[in-house]
């Protein structure tokens, strides 16, 4: 199984086990609101993913940033970063 993952960068797989974390947190979401039956519980639930999206994104994008930092310039790294930071402000306002 180790001879699988070999030739995968590790940033990579560990920017793809972030998301699939993430997507388990949906999944899992989907079933509870489904076995809770009610819509305030829903959007609890809801609301709480509002929280962990936001979370993996900021997580995953540090990973990326931390795997590339060695290819990019000081200045390319900062718009990127401007960039992640707007996106959060227009999610989250």
């Amino acid at each position: 199984m180790k001879h699988l993952f070999d030739h995968f960068d590790p940033t990579v797989l560990n920017m793809a086990g972030l998301r699939l974390l993430s997507a388990t947190f949906e999944l899992t979401a989907v079933f509870l609101m489904i076995h809770f039956n009610s819509i305030q519980k829903a959007v609890l639930i809801n609301a709480s993913l509002a929280f962990v999206g936001p979370v993996i994104f900021i997580f995953t994008m540090a990973l990326g940033l931390m795997g590339i930092a060695g290819d990019l310039s000081f200045s390319k790294l900062a718009l990127i970063g401007i960039g992640v930071f707007l996106i959060l402000v227009g999610v989250l306002k």
